[in-house]
């Protein structure tokens, strides 16, 4: 087999003919989002995204910077960003892109054994595993490292108890990659041990939970004696934090890892909820103060676009530090937030109350309400912050009450059995 690395030029030339001729148009309403659909249109969505991811991987556009013994095109991030390029404006498996390829198949390429990464990447290409993050819990917030989730060794496998929250889409994905303690008598941080499995089994129980707009797309999921083998820990045990840390950069670098397919501007929200067309629909095209608003969305969204793509390169090429990746995380969150209010401010008085016909009315008010969303999916702002001012800047740590103690014996507020 040839190791030669495809021109990226010739590259670009085949995947454009082929977006072209297979592909049709992106369309917003089935892409993967917090949006209020009934579940059989959810799971229609999530089926047609199989299929197509499986028609990019039969034409080799599948894991496109992934080595090709684990089923991907072993060519570069340059390549995975040039077929990005070309494939603005079409359609493409949004549901198999974050996580289940940055983070989860980023973690299992650095981290995971040989087996596991010959199991589950072809899979994941092939649009066979659709893949989750069990991290997240009730008590712990954004402090992943707090968790209280427990894996306790029985000979060759380990037993699993406890609960993880806001998970997106857990209810109709395949495998999880879950962050549990294994070690009480360490600080957190030490005791910590990452494992594979699949979601829908005994003992692991998907509760959906309806957000504010209807939407039951974020999941609670209890585990209840969930048997894992040891074949299935990623990593060694107790240093999950290492493993950790490594899935945390590869959450925050999200559209800018070279694993994932993202055509650029694409809105995971339907059109009609534009700031232009919003003023259209409510006949305030002529006000000043609301083309202002219009043209501050737009900077907005041109600002986030060209930042992404620097932090994408300065990371690629070395010139910042990974940690970088959180100055994305945060300015996509803070302007997604404001986008949101202004769109609101547009609409006016017409979002308390609007008819049937107003959508893009009553999608205003409801990305308003939704709003705060962006903030606190896949790691708040406020932790953004902390890694900005400690990992890029340099500045002194924040504090923590927890520091070096075992992590038996910090103060909790309920008991917990371990």
């Amino acid at each position: 087999m040839s190791t030669e690395i495809e021109d990226l030029a010739a590259f670009r030339a085949r995947a454009r003919r082929w977006i072209r001729a297979e592909l049709g148009p992106f369309d917003p309403d089935v892409a993967v989002g917090l949006h209020r659909v009934p579940r059989e249109q959810e799971l229609a969505a999530v089926a047609h995204d199989r299929r197509l991811q499986r028609r990019f991987h039969d034409a080799g556009f599948a894991g496109i910077a992934i080595p090709r013994e684990y089923g991907g095109q072993g060519l570069t991030g340059a390549h995975q960003q040039a077929f990005n390029q070309e494939l603005a404006g079409y359609e493409y498996p949004t549901r198999f892109q974050a996580p289940t390829m940055s983070p989860c198949a980023a973690v299992l390429l650095d981290f995971g054994t040989e087996e596991q990464k010959r199991r589950h990447i072809p899979a994941m290409l092939r649009g066979e595993e659709i893949w989750m993050q069990f991290l997240s819990e009730p008590s712990g917030g954004s402090d992943v490292a707090g968790a209280l989730t427990t894996a306790v060794r029985d000979g060759d496998e380990w037993v699993l108890n406890g609960t993880k929250i806001w998970t997106t889409g857990a209810w109709w994905s395949d495998w999880a990659l879950c962050l549990a303690r294994t070690n009480w008598d360490v600080p957190k941080h030490r005791g910590l041990t990452v494992f594979v499995l699949p979601i829908h089994q005994p003992g692991i129980e998907v509760h959906r939970i309806e957000l504010l707009n209807g939407a039951g797309d974020f999941c609670q999921e209890f585990l209840t004696d969930v048997r894992v083998p040891d074949t299935d820990r990623v990593g060694a045990v107790d240093d999950g934090w290492t493993v950790g840390t490594r899935w945390m950069f590869h959450e925050r670098m999200l559209f800018n890892s070279p694993y994932v397919t993202h055509a650029p501007g694409a809105s995971h929200t339907p059109a009609e909820t534009s700031p232009l067309r919003i003023a259209a629909d409510a006949g305030v095209l002529d006000d000043q103060r609301v083309l202002d608003l219009i043209g501050e969305a737009h900077v907005l969204a041109v600002v986030g676009r060209v930042l992404q793509q620097r932090l994408g390169t300065g990371i690629r090429s070395g010139r910042m530090p990974d940690e970088s990746a959180a100055v994305g995380r945060l300015f996509g969150g803070v302007s997604q937030v404001r986008t949101e209010a202004i769109k609101f401010e547009i609409a006016g008085s017409s979002t308390a109350a609007w008819s049937d016909d107003e959508r893009s009315v009553a999608a205003a008010s409801e990305s308003f309400l939704m709003r705060q969303v962006a903030c606190i999916g896949g790691g708040t702002t406020e932790m953004a912050r902390n890694v900005i001012s400690e990992r890029v800047l340099g500045m002194p740590r924040e504090p923590s009450a927890d520091h070096g103690i075992p992590f038996r014996e910090v103060p909790r507020g309920t008991r917990t059995d371990r």
